[in-house]
């Protein structure tokens, strides 16, 4: 096991190295050798975090989950269960784990074969994986392969991710109904609240949450932020999630 103070004392050397500013997490990694096994869920649930423990300010987080990031926090379910996970068991973890992916995230790796055959090669890339590696070879050649089955969708989307602005701030909250919430707002609020954008999901609660985890370092009080026009422009790209 790589000791966390070795992580930190790196961290600090190679941002020295480099003109005193914090690499990411892959560029790190390719200089140190220090993979992300090496600390995720057990030191840091994210490369941030572990950047701030060292003295320095993250870098701009660069958009949605990295694959590597999921395929391997995949992977240390699959070891955690002694299976590969089914929905019900991704949902599950991510209720209980704020800093595992929403299930919903799993989606971009494919079929649940798609998914095995990506944890494989992750798991037979990293040494100490074998035991994962062993459980998602089987499950790649015995499964056929089908696309995983959509889950039954209500008509119109379930309900929404929302970010409004009041003076400086903003806020990050999850509704039914926009309308009804802007009005609710409205009446609490002693400031005029401004909608800036809002996403249609059909898992409200798992998606604010994601936007609340990436802005964790902006955050103010409750689901209120202070972000940049960048963090503003990254929000509204996304209509739906």
């Amino acid at each position: 096991m790589v000791a966390k103070t070795f992580i930190l004392a790196e961290i600090k050397r190679t941002v020295e190295e480099n003109g005193g500013v914090a690499l990411g997490r892959a560029k790190f990694e390719n200089l140190t050798g220090i993979k992300q096994t090496d600390w995720y869920g057990k030191y840091w649930s994210r490369w941030g975090d572990a950047l701030i423990e060292a003295g320095y300010k993250p870098n701009e987080l660069q958009g949605p989950y990295e694959e590597s990031l999921i395929v391997g926090a995949l992977a240390l379910l699959v070891r955690e269960l002694g299976r590969f996970p089914v929905e019900g068991e991704l949902r599950i973890k991510a209720r209980i784990d704020k800093a595992f992916p929403s299930h919903t995230v799993f989606a971009k790796l494919g079929s649940k074969r798609g998914r095995a055959r990506k944890v494989l090669e992750y798991s037979t890339a990293t040494p100490g994986f074998q035991d994962v590696a062993a459980i998602c070879r089987t499950l790649v050649e015995t499964e056929p392969e089908i696309r995983q089955a959509p889950e039954p969708k209500t008509e119109g989307p379930v309900g929404h991710v929302y970010l409004a602005r009041m003076g400086k701030h903003y806020k990050i909250g999850h509704t039914a109904s926009l309308g009804r919430r802007e009005y609710e707002l409205a009446i609490q609020l002693p400031e005029k609240l401004t909608l800036v954008h809002s996403i249609t999901t059909d898992d409200p609660a798992g998606i604010e949450a994601y936007w609340h985890n990436r802005f964790a370092e902006q955050r103010g009080n409750g689901e209120w932020f202070t972000l940049s026009a960048a963090d503003v422009t990254a929000f509204k790209r996304r209509r739906s999630m």
